[in-house]
């Protein structure tokens, strides 16, 4: 079953400029304005023609005005003023990236990516690049070459010229692109991406080759390797849950489903995800709400902040609740659940949304008859993951 879930953070464009012109990648000189002014300066300090390009994680920036070409400053001033505040699907445009001009002779794709389905890293490479590449797959799948990546050999230059070979560019280019899918690679590595994107991979008239765009997504399980990917997060488009949840230390991620999750430990919460979104599929799709690890110590308190949080999502319907005793035994967590609910309650916290609890593993018997002796209306407890899961669904889709 595929996980319907990742934690991860997808850069603006701006921010993958910024991380690939660290690892030594070819990419154009500029910078990134929140004003009009900030974009004056930009084009000035670069001199000549500038590309002013709305900063959103969604395509379709062009076709809705959001990159235009501007031939001086006061150009880079208007466009800016135009594109700043626009709306792009949904996307409000708070930033515009500059970056002086580049004259394209040929258009490459170039990417490496974390393949889940196979349990590897796969490369995606073409000679037909500066279009999605899905759309070139369909039309001419002779032109991308899918390469595997061996995570313990990785790629180095034989490996990188396979891949030159493999997806046909020309000779004239070879070494620089060989050279670029080396640097990519260790960007990919370094940084704990799960995605890294050129496209297009331009060559100039002159025969420089360059990377005129950069899509990049990281791993944010991997965050606390990375201290500083925190100064990329977009504060500003930060779900309040998520920021309400990160000040009571819960890890916590908003989705955008019915049933709230509750449960120990990341990798039961992922399974939870999964079973809940299977079994939601037989009451019209019902999808789960959020992510939450409470982790091991499923005390009263962490279980009332991680209730609250859950609860205080207006599209939650029903919470599930699964947990495995292990170190925290539970019972302990079955207190934990009685007196989170008596704890909300003393807070002034109205609590009407159903939970369904499952408890299994270290003590389970005992925390199952601390719940049913507790007799709270709003508890509902069944002993099967995969019971409980189309409970919660079965709850959500009805709104009880």
């Amino acid at each position: 079953m595929p996980s319907f879930w990742e934690l991860k953070l997808d850069l603006y464009e701006y921010q993958g400029r910024e991380l690939f012109e660290r690892h030594g990648l070819p990419v154009l000189s500029g910078g990134v304005a929140t004003t009009p002014e900030e974009a004056r300066a930009i084009a000035e300090r670069l001199g000549g023609r500038v590309v002013v390009k709305a900063q959103v994680k969604v395509g379709g920036r062009g076709k809705a005005g959001g990159v235009k070409l501007a031939e001086n400053a006061e150009e880079a001033v208007a466009h800016a003023t135009n594109i700043l505040g626009m709306d792009i699907k949904g996307h409000t445009v708070h930033k515009v990236m500059l970056t002086v001009t580049a004259d394209i002779a040929e258009e490459y794709y170039f990417s490496y990516l974390l393949d889940r389905a196979n349990r590897t890293f796969l490369c995606i490479a073409s000679v037909a690049g500066g279009m999605e590449i899905e759309q070139v797959a369909e039309e001419a799948p002779d032109k991308v070459a899918k390469i595997a990546i061996d995570a313990n050999e990785g790629v180095d230059d034989a490996k990188a010229r396979e891949i030159v070979a493999a997806a046909g560019f020309p000779a004239d280019v070879a070494d620089q692109v060989a050279a670029i899918a080396v640097k990519l690679w260790q960007a990919f590595i370094a940084e704990d991406a799960t995605l890294v994107e050129v496209n297009p991979l331009a060559r100039t008239p002159e025969g420089r080759v360059l990377c005129l765009d950069a899509k990049v997504t990281l791993d944010a399980n991997a965050d606390f390797r990375h201290p500083d990917h925190e100064a990329l997060v977009d504060q500003a488009a930060v779900d309040p849950l998520e920021q309400r949840a990160k000040e009571k230390d819960l890890n916590y991620v908003k989705l955008d489903g019915e049933v709230g999750i509750i449960g120990n430990g990341a990798g039961l919460v992922m399974s939870t995800l999964d079973v809940v979104a299977y079994a939601g599929e037989e009451f019209g799709g019902v999808k789960p709400a959020n992510f939450l690890d409470i982790g091991g110590g499923a005390s009263a308190a962490v279980m009332a902040n991680g209730l609250e949080i859950v609860l205080s999502d207006p599209a939650v319907r029903s919470v599930f609740v699964n947990v495995f005793g292990g170190i925290t035994a539970c019972d302990e967590v079955a207190n934990g659940i009685v007196q989170a609910l008596s704890l909300l309650e003393q807070r002034g916290e109205q609590v009407s949304k159903p939970l369904v609890v499952r408890l299994d593993g270290n003590n389970a018997e005992v925390g199952r008859a601390i719940l049913d002796s507790a007799a709270n209306p709003l508890v509902q407890r069944v002993d099967t993951m995969d019971g409980a899961a189309k409970r919660a669904a079965e709850l959500a889709a009805v709104g009880v």
